[in-house]
């Protein structure tokens, strides 16, 4: 008899399914490259960085999704691995500096306002403490030191902070298993119903499971909008097929006009892209890399070493293909990995566990491993630099440099993946402005703030942005020739749904011929209330069926009476005078127009602030904008916290002066029965609060009334968890 077939291989060590698993083993090559959009050969990519023989950790695997579509993700991946076998991740609030005094002060029953200057003595630092609060600040050490209340409270949220406080769920963490996960960790349920684990993140890794990020990025729903409304010029555009190197685009990011271009966009980033110039997409990589704390300091070194490559030296030639595209300068962890191949001859393996031990500081290893780059380790094959020709001193003072560097570097595969996104965003709002600003905007359309800013932008590059139109309209931002035709879906009290089915409509039976035929058409589709109408009439959206926004608010509930009534003589079958009378004769009983002329400018501008949060035929502090800008010395946009670095680019007690128009006045009484105001003050950008104290308001009151124009000076207020505001001192 034939001898029995062998037995199947052991399945590989992977935490998936047989199925996912034989996916896995089955790609091809090609199939595993396109990890990123970039050639990872010609831009120095290295797969060891992220997975190799030599590691002992599973890969901390992120993906970015559109945001619109990341929840279609989690259902796949729940559906093809189990629903059973995946669960989202839980997340514990910890007691932070500033959030621990404050939760003991209240606890304490001490006054509000005593606790709160305590509080924002700590410097706003990613990882910031009490003690680290209390090195930096010699103000806040005299106050422990001399205030036995302040001691008091400082001890005792000393010994509570970094617990946690409380649990939620992690924003994009989904954790996969081989088996139902209940068999590996213990599991919860999330106020929404959602499964996840009780153990955070980095429990599960220790634990060996695989834990994916599955973020959702605004921009790509961006470039995704923007590409669609571009195809209309440009059916065949493709944007993974562009030309990266496009000397038009690479200048364009060099003017500094970088606003609503991915990671670009920031005070910051917009001089350092002047001062950079970049000439290619791996000057953009580096630009990311290095506009962070720590590699800042390097900034001058990389622009002197582009502007000037006979400034640039290297210790050893060998370093030159590695330093190269960067200038001379270390500013990935691929080119430490790179490094100590290259000179010493470690393993690309190898190589990632010193990169890991150096950005970890782990001392012990890194002077280990020095004598093995230095002198080599036979144990393990690694021949060192004095083997390959380079000498000790040289080789030791490479090291130290890379130590120093290695702190800081940044992951280059991250950083160049980034820089694809800020290159496309770049390119499009290049070549394809309007579409482009169109779907900026429509990602921001709940945010009236960011919307305000964009339409700014907008017209200093020659954009006009059109009210909305019930007739051209679509529910986002859309393209209107030349220009930006604003989205129906932003007009408040009005839902997408609705705005949908108003669209359907007019697809279908035509554009909407005036005022009583829209509200004959939406009425039939049990869509009416006059609130919709209202709303539409003072966004501009009805302007198109031949009237003035005056003349529809005084004859719009009239004409909805009318709808009202006859259908409710329909239902009881009662007959109407259009019931019997020939078309031509209709239009003789159509309601007319009453000869009311139209509001003024002001009444137009308040009423499109009032349903839409911004101006858009205009803005009162236009024709004022240059004497404006030469008083200000911040706008209210810089009270926003900006989301790339976490905080507001005016500090805490610092001495601005702003500008705008009063928007909403509160007036109230102190506990000795004086006058104080909450102002809300808005300029071209957004608005701020700002707090008018007891003698300021008596001094100045007859200036503080709504819609006149001011200038405050005062003292800028950080408050945890609530916008900055401005203390007015005049």
């Amino acid at each position: 008899p034939p001898p029995p077939p062998p037995p199947p291989p052991p399945p590989p060590p992977f935490f998936f399914n047989d199925s996912a698993t034989t996916e896995i083993y089955s790609l091809s090559l090609h199939d595993a490259l396109p990890i990123s959009k970039l050639d990872p050969i010609r831009y120095s990519l290295l797969f060891e960085r992220f997975l190799n023989p030599e590691r002992v950790s599973m890969p901390d695997i992120d993906v970015d999704f559109c945001y619109e579509r990341r929840q279609e993700v989690i259902d796949y991946v729940t559906r093809k691995y189990g629903k059973d076998c995946v669960a989202q991740i839980v997340t514990f609030g910890t007691l932070a500096a500033r959030g621990v005094i404050r939760d003991v002060g209240r606890v304490m029953d001490l006054p509000y306002a005593y606790v709160d200057s305590i509080a924002k003595m700590i410097p706003q630092e990613l990882g910031i403490t009490i003690d680290k609060a209390l090195q930096m600040n010699p103000e806040l050490r005299k106050l422990y030191e001399s205030d036995e209340t302040v001691t008091h409270l400082i001890d005792m949220a000393k010994r509570l902070e970094g617990l946690p406080r409380h649990c939620s769920m992690h924003a994009a963490g989904v954790v996969i298993c081989q088996k139902p996960v209940e068999e590996y960790v213990p599991l919860s349920r999330a106020a929404d119903g959602t499964i996840t684990t009780q153990f955070i993140m980095t429990t599960l890794e220790e634990l060996g499971l695989l834990k994916m990020d599955f973020l959702g990025l605004r921009t790509l729903t961006v470039i995704q909008n923007a590409v669609q409304l571009a195809r209309k010029k440009q059916p065949d555009l493709q944007i993974d097929k562009i030309d990266y190197n496009d000397k038009a685009v690479l200048d364009y990011i060099g003017t500094g006009k970088t606003e609503g271009i991915f990671q670009l966009e920031s005070g910051g980033m917009k001089n350092f892209m002047k001062e950079l110039q970049p000439h290619s997409l791996e000057d953009v990589i580096a630009g990311i890399s290095l506009y962070r704390p720590g590699p800042m300091d390097f900034i001058p070194q990389y622009i002197r070493g582009k502007n000037d490559r006979s400034s640039i030296t290297y210790d050893c030639p060998q370093l030159e293909p590695i330093l190269a595209p960067t200038y001379g300068c270390i500013v990935y962890q691929e080119q430490v990995m790179q490094i100590v191949r290259d000179l010493a001859g470690y393993t690309l393996g190898r190589s990632d566990l010193l990169r890991r031990a150096m950005s970890k500081k782990k001392a012990a290893v890194m002077e280990k491993e020095r004598k093995t780059f230095v002198y080599g380790d036979e144990e393990t094959g690694v021949p060192g630099c004095i083997k390959n020709g380079i000498d000790e001193q040289t080789a030791n003072k490479i090291y130290d440099e890379m130590i120093d560097f290695a702190k800081y570097a940044f992951n280059k595969s991250h950083a160049a993946a980034y820089a694809v996104v800020s290159y496309q965003t770049a390119w499009l709002k290049y070549y394809y402005p309007v579409e482009y600003m169109a779907a900026l905007m429509t990602s921001v359309i709940d945010n009236p703030t960011k919307v305000a800013e964009y339409i700014y932008v907008c017209r200093q590059m020659g954009i006009r942005i059109l009210p909305p139109d019930i007739n051209k309209g679509e529910a986002d931002f859309s393209v209107d020739g030349g220009d930006i035709r604003y989205g129906l879906a932003a007009i408040k009290s009005i839902g997408r749904p609705v705005i949908r089915a108003i669209v359907n409509d007019r697809k279908e039976l035509g554009e909407f011929r005036n005022l009583e035929d829209f509200i004959t058409r939406i009425s039939s589709r049990e869509l009416m209330n006059k609130r919709l109408v209202e709303n539409l009439i003072k966004a501009g959206a009805l302007d198109v069926l031949g009237g003035t926004r005056k003349q529809f608010m005084s004859i719009y509930i009239q004409i909805v009476d009318h709808m009202q009534q006859e259908k409710k003589n329909s239902m009881v079958g009662q007959m109407s005078l259009f019931d019997v009378v020939s078309e031509e004769q209709k239009e003789e009983f159509q309601i007319r127009m009453p000869d009311v002329g139209e509001y003024t400018k002001e009444n137009l501008l308040g009423f499109e602030k009032e349903v839409l949060g911004v101006y858009v035929s205009g803005h009162p502090l236009e024709p004022y904008e240059e004497e404006w800008r030469k008083v200000i010395s911040a706008t209210t946009a810089d009270f926003q916290v900006d989301p790339e670095v976490g905080y507001t680019k005016v500090r805490d007690g610092a001495r601005e002066i702003i500008g705008g128009i009063i928007a909403e006045k509160t007036v109230k009484h102190t506990k000795t029965n004086q006058m104080m105001a909450f102002l809300t003050v808005e300029d071209l950008f957004g608005t701020v609060e700002v707090v008018v104290f007891p003698r300021d308001y008596e001094k100045y009151r007859q200036y503080l009334e709504e819609d006149n124009k001011i200038f405050v000076k005062g003292r800028v207020s950080e408050e945890d968890r609530k916008s900055t505001r401005l203390n007015s001192s005049h």
